[in-house]
């Protein structure tokens, strides 16, 4: 179930039109950056026992916005999603992502009358968010950073590895919800074996159904980003980001490990930066029983939290 309001953000230029959601409320405004495989509706949206990180935002006052990348959920499809991904560049990749970021910022800055938004970014969201703190450092408040990408100095594969766009199963999303977590230690998810999720996330893409097995087509530019990353090569400098930011992470986090956020800390400009790493967690924790550990600091953070 998602309330507030949704709506479409008119596209035009070449830019894709896009998804967006709100949770009205007189506070200051907070903006959710989605990561690689799923939209806003599977991640902050999302409802489980009723309860979203959307609605636990709310309640702590603030002015709630999320949207999905163009390629996701209910955004514009791209044109290459109609033809065959083979010898096409990896779509949707951070500079892409970045203008489509800095649309909603603006519209959620005209719409407010404010001139700053604070920003949540999971996974490969962080590339595009940071991406845009460095740009636009006037017009963020806060950055919360949720199991960052940084970068890293090891060889991977090059962007000619991957194709214009991808498929992913719900079988494939379990697998790599559940790889980090100890063997031998019971279920973190809150749905063991994505009963629910996994539908809901089969039904963002109407075509789904059409592959065997059901799978959503999603842009493969933010794997080629990561990729990137990981071979040394990040898309922003952390240098050039002044908002107090936080770097938050569940445990057993191997996309963000402990290496990933010393070196993030080690070079993000902010004068005010701080690294918390939650017990009992991996890199879906906002799908997992520890979400409240995650809410609880991220909630903290935007209302001002600045002990290291």
């Amino acid at each position: 179930m998602i309330s507030g309001d949704v709506f479409m953000l008119a596209g035009g230029a070449g830019e894709p039109r896009l998804l967006v959601r709100r949770l009205v409320s007189a506070g200051p405004a907070v903006l959710y950056v989605h990561g690689a495989t799923f939209p806003s509706a599977l991640s902050v949206v999302y409802r489980f026992e009723g309860h979203s990180w959307m609605d636990d935002l709310h309640r702590r006052g603030f002015d709630v916005w999320a949207f999905d990348f163009a390629g996701y959920g209910g955004s514009g499809r791209p044109v290459s999603f109609s033809r065959s991904p083979v010898g096409r560049p990896p779509g949707g990749r951070a500079p892409a992502a970045c203008r489509q970021l800095a649309r909603v910022v603006a519209h959620v800055l005209a719409a407010t009358g404010g001139s700053r938004v604070s920003l949540i970014a999971h996974s490969w969201g962080s590339l595009v968010a940071g991406r845009y703190a460095a740009a636009r450092p006037e017009t963020v408040d806060r950055l919360a950073l949720f199991g960052p990408i940084a970068r890293r100095a090891a060889t991977g594969h090059t962007v000619a590895d991957f194709p214009g766009w991808r498929v992913v199963s719900v079988a494939d999303q379990l697998s790599r919800f559940v790889e980090d977590v100890p063997a031998g230690h019971p279920p973190v998810l809150i749905e063991p074996q994505l009963a629910s999720w996994g539908p809901a996330y089969l039904a963002t893409d109407p075509r789904s159904g059409s592959r065997t097995p059901p799978a959503v087509q999603i842009p493969s530019g933010p794997v080629a980003d990561i990729a990137a990353a990981w071979a040394g090569r990040l898309p922003y400098d952390p240098s050039r980001i002044e908002a107090p930011t936080l770097i938050v992470r569940g445990q057993w986090d191997s996309v963000s490990n402990d290496a990933d956020a010393a070196w993030l800390m080690g070079r993000l400009g902010s004068r005010i930066k701080l690294d918390r790493k939650l017990p009992k967690g991996t890199h879906l924790m906002h799908l997992e029983t520890g979400r409240t550990a995650l809410f609880e600091t991220v909630g903290r953070f935007l209302t001002g939290e600045t002990n290291p």
